[in-house]
């Protein structure tokens, strides 16, 4: 079920549906255009610190699932620790199939 996940992390990257990179994301998060953050199991804890903090204080839905690897290589990046989903029907879709794992 999770290749599920990174299959529909790839299209929404193809339809710019989300925010990547630590910088990217946090100010989607600032700007009230993230419903959804994946943070890779192997970011940094200095990454987890600053982002976490930032998702409870706007109510944005977090996980931490996947590396960094599979998170990167399902967006056509070698690496990526942490995911913004930026529109909210996609959201949904992603956060019903995280719940099924």
């Amino acid at each position: 079920m999770i290749d599920k996940m990174y299959s529909m992390l790839g299209l929404g990257k193809k339809a710019g549906y989300l925010a990547l990179g630590e910088t990217g994301v946090i100010q989607s998060i600032k700007r009230d255009k993230s419903h959804l953050i994946i943070l890779a199991s192997d970011a940094t804890d200095n990454t987890k610190d600053r982002i976490i903090p930032l998702c409870i204080k706007h109510k944005v839905p977090y996980y931490i699932i996947g590396e960094k690897e599979q998170l990167g290589y399902s967006v056509g990046k070698s690496l990526s620790s942490i995911i913004s989903v930026t529109d909210l029907k996609f959201s949904d879709v992603i956060l019903k199939i995280i719940e099924s794992i």
